[in-house]
């Protein structure tokens, strides 16, 4: 008896990745694929009842976002390995190669084992047994997305079309989930020496597990010893929705703007290829054989992200959320590379807060806060734009006061800062950094489109008297200028336009009368409105930097591109 499409009854797991059969990579046109795909899992999967090992040595830890490490058994997806009884489980030979890293040489050898001159090898007393999810809740908000957009969002000077290969792809990892993991020994241990063990432990953790760690996966709130910097934020937008409709604060938009900062500043400063070395070495790449960047970034909240609707007509889940950002280094550096990053990572992060913001439509101030008229005349208006300010916690301190921009003249001191730091860094790493006049002359940096060179942007400012007071916000919506109204510039759905707008809060400091090393900060009410313009040879690009030059009252220049 022949079974007509008997391949069609194969559960998805077992389908080749191939047309027809089992695609699930692109997850604009496998969303079905990719949700029976969990479905089929999940249905056969056994509740782990914590039987699946007899050694009493076990520590359970939470992960503090989405945890995966590749099971590297279906074509151009990422799964996580499948172990008994159908759970995801962590490697023990993962476990060993993560606690290897944090041992000492004796230490190493003890517990991991060592080769010897004969080019046999001694094992060490342990025996790692990996990590297990301890209930169900590991089946929950599995399809997770990866959307790289590097090339739209810096680089492409045409953004009509996206760059190839810059398509949402899809990702099966586990969202918050709970892991115990085991380790043995072969001969008896003191609770000291246990103790030992799981401190060493605790430190591969911190470091990250699985795979995608600088992005904020298979992190836990443990604080490393390798942090090089913190600071405290707070901030709303849209959030971001994963195949199923569901909404998610996801932490990878922190490493995203980061990294695309981090290329504006260094395209400015060499060539592109140069630039896209730099950033590989600082948070990793897929360049030939691949490189681990030096920087893990990691995002704890102080409490869960808060959930919102917004706008009947065009609905979005908007999120708010309070944290810590932390910045680790994935290995040890001398001194004065440690110093050199650091400074660089702390500039690139204030770049990011005073310029603009994190995650989806970053470049635009949140108009529910700056402009809410834009709402009431039509209630059926999408949402545009987020909004991020620093914590208490990073407000604190004299050293604070120098982290926020709080005067005119201080937004031009911190570009200066930032560049002067990725100068110094590019030195330490044999990139002689370009001569912005030369540079300018002979065309030698990158040519992006949002490249940080004197000759491809300008930064405008003005102070804002309240929230309401933001000058530039209504140019977006053809209101008393409609130069750059729907136009190339501004942008439009599915394609990147060349102006940032920002509302930084200005905030004043006064001294501690119980502590003189600290400082009360106090908002003023006030903002500085930042306009950040690329400009080409468009006839829309030229009539609005004769607007800027000539007509409007309102804005001065800080940042001045040189004419090509």
């Amino acid at each position: 008896m022949t079974i007509p499409d008997a391949y069609k009854k194969v559960p998805l797991m077992y389908q080749a990745q191939t047309a027809g059969r089992s695609q699930l990579q692109y997850a604009a046109a496998a969303a079905e694929n990719v949700e029976r795909w969990v479905s089929e899992w999940i249905e056969k999967a056994y509740s782990n009842e914590e039987q699946w090992v007899n050694e009493p040595q076990t520590r359970t830890y939470t992960l503090n976002w989405r945890f995966v490490t590749n099971g590297g058994q279906d074509d151009g997806i990422i799964r996580p390995v499948i172990g008994a009884f159908g759970l995801p489980y962590y490697p023990g030979s993962s476990m060993k190669g993560a606690f290897l890293r944090f041992c000492t040489q004796s230490q190493g050898e003890r517990y991991c084992g060592k080769k010897l001159e004969q080019g046999d090898s001694q094992p060490g007393i342990l025996r790692f047994h990996g990590g297990y999810p301890t209930d169900n809740s590991w089946q929950e908000n599995l399809v997770d997305l990866v959307h790289p957009q590097q090339e739209w969002q810096v680089k492409s000077n045409d953004t009509n079309q996206r760059a190839r290969g810059e398509t949402a792809f899809s990702l099966i990892s586990l969202y918050e989930p709970e892991f115990k993991f085991s380790i043995s020994s072969n001969i008896i241990l003191d609770e000291e020496e246990w103790q030992t063990i799981w401190e060493i432990w605790q430190k591969a953790m911190v470091a990250g597990l699985g795979c995608r760690v600088s992005a904020g996966y298979g992190q836990t709130k443990l604080k490393s010893e390798n942090i090089i910097y913190t600071a405290h934020l707070q901030g709303q937008g849209m959030a971001s929705m994963l195949l199923d409709k569901t909404p998610e604060f996801r932490p990878n938009i922190f490493k995203a703007a980061l990294r695309g900062h981090g290329l504006r500043i260094f395209g400015g400063l060499t060539s592109a290829e140069n630039a896209d070395s730099l950033i590989e070495t600082l948070l990793g790449g897929v360049t030939g054989d691949g490189k681990v960047g030096l920087l893990a970034i990691n995002w704890v909240n102080d409490e869960k992200p808060e959930y919102g609707i917004f706008n009947d007509g065009h609905p979005a889940d908007t999120y708010k959320v309070k944290g810590e950002l932390r910045f680790a280094l994935t290995r040890q550096l001398p001194k004065n590379k440690q110093q050199a990053l650091t400074k660089l990572i702390k500039t690139l992060t204030r770049f990011a807060m005073v310029l603009g913001g994190f995650g989806k439509s970053w470049r635009r101030a949140d108009h529910r806060l700056f402009y809410p008229g834009y709402y009431t005349q039509n209630q059926r208006q999408s949402l545009i734009g987020c909004h991020w300010t620093w914590g208490k916690k990073s407000l604190q301190t004299k050293s604070d006061r120098h982290n926020v921009a709080l005067k005119l003249n201080e937004v031009t001191a911190m570009i200066e800062k930032v560049i002067s730091a990725a100068r110094e860094w590019m030195e330490l790493e044999n990139i002689p950094p370009l001569d912005y006049q030369q540079s300018h002359q002979n065309r030698s940096y990158a040519n992006w489109r949002e490249s940080w060179h004197p000759a491809k942007v300008q930064v405008w400012v003005r102070i804002a008297e309240n929230a309401t007071d933001a000058q530039g916000l209504p140019w977006f919506h053809g209101m008393g200028n409609n130069i750059i109204y729907h136009s190339d510039l501004t942008g439009r759905m599915g394609q990147i336009g060349r102006l940032w707008h920002r509302m930084y809060p200005q905030v004043k400091f006064l001294k501690s009368n119980k502590d003189p090393n600290k400082l009360i900060h106090k908002e003023t009410g006030k903002y500085l409105e930042l306009l950040t313009f690329f400009p080409d040879n468009s006839p829309v690009s030229e009539d609005f930097q004769k607007f800027l030059d000539e007509v409007q009252p309102y804005f001065d220049i800080l940042w001045e591109s040189q004419p090509e």
